[in-house]
């Protein structure tokens, strides 16, 4: 019988397991495939902290006004991500190098400086670029650049070693994990909750689902419904290049997400949507490569000549209204959510620490209202 058993094995899993051991409790974490499998492995590895451009542009103003409680929840993930390595002792390739929207149009711009001034009204550190700003800050984008929306907390983290870093952490503080164990059905008792698997029943207190693209699977097994759905994109990587590209990059109006490692791969991603081939797998669509190469050269030119080495198909998990779903399930004292839609590896680990939180039934250590998440 542990206190808390976690559902899912990935990073938002591995972060609420691993701060709930550091505060002393039991737990318990149950993963169907490995560690980082899924959407946490497979992701860019994007850090993310302003209003995205796409839902922006495509849902206008009253969304991203719903969306801005988030604002401070993601700031203080960024903070978190740039002590996580060192908390870990490993290197998770954590820069925060800043993001910057490019504008092309008059409507870019437009846009831009709405959003801007929505995120400064709300607190987060972020600037409107002129087309000089960008010559001077970022001489190596596109000469079809106009300006641009900047967020200094932005950067990048290797998504193939933090999530195992992570559940590394976690075991050596005491928690159990346990891989290869699919939740197949959950019950009340009168200690808590059972949850039993595919090799097993486990018993607790308290369950959290921090199940990922499962998480709604999972909460219907308790009679819940939960408003977040799985959808295939791909992204792309190329072999090593001379540095050029010095920050998160994004289109304003298209989609695109561009970055550069330390290794100097070029990781070209932006949500292009992959195909689900017939035995429900992501899989890559030939015209959704095209498109997003095409993009990402019309923003660098410079990397036309890189030749890419993989491009893979993975699932994310999103929801309309892009906020978190953090907390306890309603009518099921017991059964808390960790979900965080679209940027799950940007908000994971604040979001790990106010889910531990409030398990344990203590106030999370923020200076911000997380009402606007509650499921």
């Amino acid at each position: 019988m542990s206190d808390v058993i976690v559902i899912g094995g990935g990073i938002a899993g591995c972060s609420t397991a691993y701060f709930l051991a550091s505060d002393g409790a039991d737990v318990t974490l149950l993963e169907q495939f490995e560690l980082g499998t899924l959407a946490s492995g497979a992701n860019a590895g994007s850090l993310h902290a302003q209003i995205q451009p796409e839902p922006f542009a495509d849902y206008g103003m009253s969304w991203a006004r719903r969306f801005l409680p988030a604002l401070p929840f993601f700031a203080q993930s960024m903070a978190m991500w740039r002590e996580f390595g060192s908390e870990f002792g490993a290197d998770l390739e954590v820069s925060q190098t800043g993001g910057l929207v490019l504008a092309t149009t008059g409507r870019d711009m437009r846009l831009m400086e709405d959003k801007v001034r929505l995120e400064r009204g709300a607190g987060l550190d972020s600037e409107l670029w002129s087309a000089e700003d960008v010559r001077r800050r970022a001489p190596y984008v596109s000469r079809r650049v106009i300006g641009g929306a900047y967020c200094p907390l932005e950067g990048q983290a290797n998504p193939l070693t933090a999530t195992a870093a992570i559940g590394r952490a976690a075991q050596a503080l005491g928690a159990a994990v346990l891989t290869g164990r699919r939740v197949v059905a959950i019950r009340r008792i009168r200690t808590g909750m059972e949850v039993t698997t595919d090799r097993g029943s486990y018993r607790a207190a308290r369950v959290v689902n921090a199940a990922g693209n499962d998480a709604a699977r999972v909460a219907g097994l308790l009679g819940g419904r939960l408003g977040i759905r799985s959808l295939p994109i791909q992204l792309s990587v190329t072999e090593p290049v001379a540095p050029v590209i010095g920050h998160l990059l994004y289109s304003a109006s298209e989609l695109l997400t561009l970055k550069q490692t330390r290794k100097g791969t070029v990781l070209i991603g932006g949500g292009w949507p992959a195909e689900i081939d017939g035995r429900r797998r992501p899989r890559v669509a030939g015209g959704s490569l095209l498109n997003n190469l095409r993009v990402a050269v019309a923003a660098v030119p410079a990397i036309a000549s890189a030749r890419i080495v993989r491009t893979w198909a993975a699932e994310v998990n999103g929801n309309d209204s892009w906020l978190p779903v953090i907390g306890e399930m309603p009518g099921a004292g017991g059964f808390y959510f960790n979900c965080v839609p679209w940027m799950g590896f940007s908000g994971a680990p604040v979001a790990g620490r106010i889910v531990a939180s409030l398990v344990q039934g203590r106030e999370p250590p923020v200076d911000y209202d997380i009402s606007p998440f509650r499921p």
